[in-house]
Formats: C-alpha cells, sequence, structure tokens
C-alpha cells in the first residue's frame, strides 16, 4: 500500500499564502495520479486539484484555478499544493490522494484509494 502524510496547514490571513506538502511512502512507484480534495464543515468534499505522476498533466477544480499550483517531485515521491491569494472560502481539511490507475474521472474521489490523514487550512478575513 501508499502511506500518504500532508503537512503545511495553519492559519493565514486573506491574500497570503501556503504551500501544502504530502509525501508518499510505500509503495510510491506504483502511483499513476496524486490529487488534493478539500472538506468544509458541513460541506461535501471537493476536487481541487490532480496531477499524473509520470507526465505532470495538471488539473484543477474551478474555484482554484488561478490561484493554486500543483506540482510533484517524484525523486521525493512528494506532491505540492502552492496556494496563493487565499480566501476564506479556501478554509478546509485538505487531503492528499493517490491512485495507481489513470482515468479521465481525475475529480473523482472514487478514483483515489489512497488518502492521507489530513491538514487544517485557516483564512481568516
Amino acid at each position: 500500500q501508499v502511506l500518504l502524510v500532508e503537512s503545511g496547514g495553519g492559519l493565514v490571513q486573506a491574500g497570503g499564502s501556503l504551500r501544502l506538502s504530502c509525501v508518499a511512502s510505500g509503495r510510491a512507484f506504483s502511483l499513476s495520479i496524486v490529487a488534493w480534495f478539500r472538506q468544509a464543515p458541513g460541506k461535501e468534499r471537493e476536487f481541487v486539484a490532480a496531477e499524473t505522476w509520470r507526465g505532470g498533466n495538471t488539473y484543477y477544480g474551478d474555484s482554484v484555478k488561478g490561484r493554486f499550483t500543483i506540482s510533484r517531485d517524484s525523486a521525493a515521491t512528494t506532491v505540492y499544493l502552492q496556494m496563493n491569494r487565499l480566501k476564506p472560502d479556501d478554509t478546509a481539511v485538505y487531503y492528499c490522494a493517490a491512485a495507481n490507475s489513470l482515468s479521465p474521472t481525475w475529480s473523482k474521489e472514487a478514483l483515489y484509494n489512497y488518502w492521507g490523514q489530513g491538514t487544517q487550512v485557516t483564512v481568516s478575513s
């Protein structure tokens, strides 16, 4: 299996920036796609961004396009989420996710079979 550990969450003022990191261990060599999801209290889990492990193709949710950037370091088996111009609506628990298989359904939770524990991001207004 693959273990995912997120870090980098915290409290930031609106308009500020944070960078989240997710380190994969175990059978990380088998990963095909990595992603970030987020979930605010009382809301459904929302797709944020994804990147194919080999090709580096990126995908973004509409709410974060132009503000967030996903990237990965294959050698370090680490995925990052650079978050700029943060808004209070970005407040959520952010989860790192990964899958062994590629699929056009990259924005769907069901694709991802590995999940981290989440890291809290709070944006003050």
